[in-house]
This record gives structure tokens, C-alpha cells and sequence, in this order.
């Protein structure tokens, strides 16, 4: 079983928050037509479905590949699938609109699966769907390399860091 690298799920939680966190404390301090209670319970229902979403799992075994999510996650949020590795006929890269590639398991039935590419042990999944189906894949690379995620993390944790003072601020200010 392959699950989101602890480094995706850590960096998108984070960036999600310190985007949102100061929002209520701002609506509240400019009297904004939208509650701060709204606001909140909005942010808490956004967080749920972010979290339920960085749930993917990815299984394999003698049978095929199979994208899941656990009981909990509402079918809304399940777009699951499983292909048996018998009906694997190619993997195909396809470009995306920032100029990197993803790569699409093809079935015999003309079906396409998007092969996991956040996933930890990527280069461990990769060998394994080589080792079932046959096919090379010595060039397929994920889409978005650690490096990234930890810059990405970087700057998410400096704007936290303004989150807090922006907090600090508006409940050190007088009232309008």
C-alpha cells in the first residue's frame, strides 16, 4: 500500500491554513458582510474535505493497481478505480498546461487511469507496475519533485509567521 508522502499532506494542510487562518479575525475587525462564524465553519468544512482528499491510498498486488479512499471519506469525494494488470495495455505521458507530464495507465477497453504520482516510494510503485505489466518505465519521473514541496513548505511557514502577526494586530487594535 502506497499512501501521499507525509511531505504533500504537511505542505498543502499548512498552505490551506495560512491562507485561511487570519480571515475570520479580519472579517470581524473590518465588519465584513460575511460572519466570522460563517467564515469559520466554512474553513472547517473546506479543511474536512481537504483532508479527506490527501486520504488516497494506493494498492497493489498480484491482481492490478487500485486507487481507494478509507470508509469514512463520503462517496462524493471517492473517485476510486482498479485495473487489473492483465488489462494494461501502455502507459502514456500527457503534458500539462504548466509544461510537465503525467502519465495515464491505458486499458485494452480504451479506458485511462492517471498513475499516482504523490505518492511516497514513487520510484518502489513505478518498478513494481514495471515488474506486472512489462512495460518501460525507466523515464516516467513524478511531477513535482520533493524540492518543491519543501520550498513551497518554506514560504507557507513564513506566511504563517505574518498569519500571527496579522492576528496579533487586529486583536491588539482599537475598535473601528
Amino acid at each position: 500500500m502506497f499512501r501521499l508522502s507525509p511531505l504533500i499532506r504537511l505542505t498543502l494542510l499548512s498552505l490551506y491554513f495560512a491562507l485561511t487562518l487570519p480571515l475570520p479575525f479580519l472579517a470581524s475587525v473590518t465588519q465584513a458582510p460575511v460572519s466570522p462564524t460563517l467564515l469559520v465553519v466554512g474553513m472547517a468544512i473546506g479543511a474536512m474535505a481537504l483532508y479527506a482528499a490527501l486520504t488516497e491510498r494506493v494498492i497493489v498486488n498480484e491482481q492490478g493497481i487500485q486507487v481507494t479512499y478509507p470508509s469514512w471519506v463520503p462517496s462524493l469525494f471517492r473517485r476510486g478505480w482498479f485495473l487489473a494488470w492483465q488489462d494494461v495495455q501502455a502507459l502514456k505521458p500527457r503534458s500539462t498546461g504548466q509544461g510537465g507530464l503525467v502519465y495515464y495507465f491505458l486499458s485494452q477497453n480504451g479506458e485511462a487511469f492517471l498513475l499516482p504520482m504523490r505518492v511516497a516510494g514513487f520510484a518502489r510503485l513505478v518498478r513494481y507496475v514495471q515488474a506486472k505489466t512489462g512495460i518501460d518505465t525507466t523515464d516516467v519521473r513524478p511531477l513535482a519533485q520533493p524540492w518543491m514541496y519543501l520550498i513551497l513548505l518554506l514560504f507557507t511557514v513564513g506566511l504563517l509567521l505574518i498569519d500571527v502577526w496579522t492576528i496579533w494586530t487586529v486583536n491588539n487594535q482599537p475598535p473601528l
